[in-house]
């Protein structure tokens, strides 16, 4: 399995909207469970930077991910920075988690 991390900067006008197509994301994964995918999106605290973390397969087959990333150069400000990554350490007390 690779990890990833992707970093980005969108537009000021159009965190919004990244955020409700990630949401979408978020919601397909919920409804078909992918074995073997782990995947967090954060906002930062500026309100215009998501980091996402994937570890695993089948992420770019979901339609939701495919309407994510179909306009994703529109709404960044520059093209987003990608990682690999190897996992330490990680914990959770639950298995899905959303904030409102």
């Amino acid at each position: 399995m690779s990890t990833a991390v992707i970093r980005y900067r969108t537009k000021p006008e159009a965190a919004e909207e990244n955020q409700r197509l990630i949401k979408n994301v978020f919601a397909e994964l919920a409804a078909t469970a992918p074995p073997g995918l782990r995947y967090s999106t954060f906002r930062l605290a500026d309100g215009v930077t998501f980091v996402h973390v994937v570890d695993g397969e089948g992420l770019p087959e979901l339609p939701a991910f495919q309407e994510f990333q179909r306009a994703v150069a529109d709404r960044l400000t520059a093209p987003p920075t990608r990682e690999g990554a190897t996992l330490v350490g990680s914990y959770s007390s639950t298995t899905v988690s959303e904030a409102s």
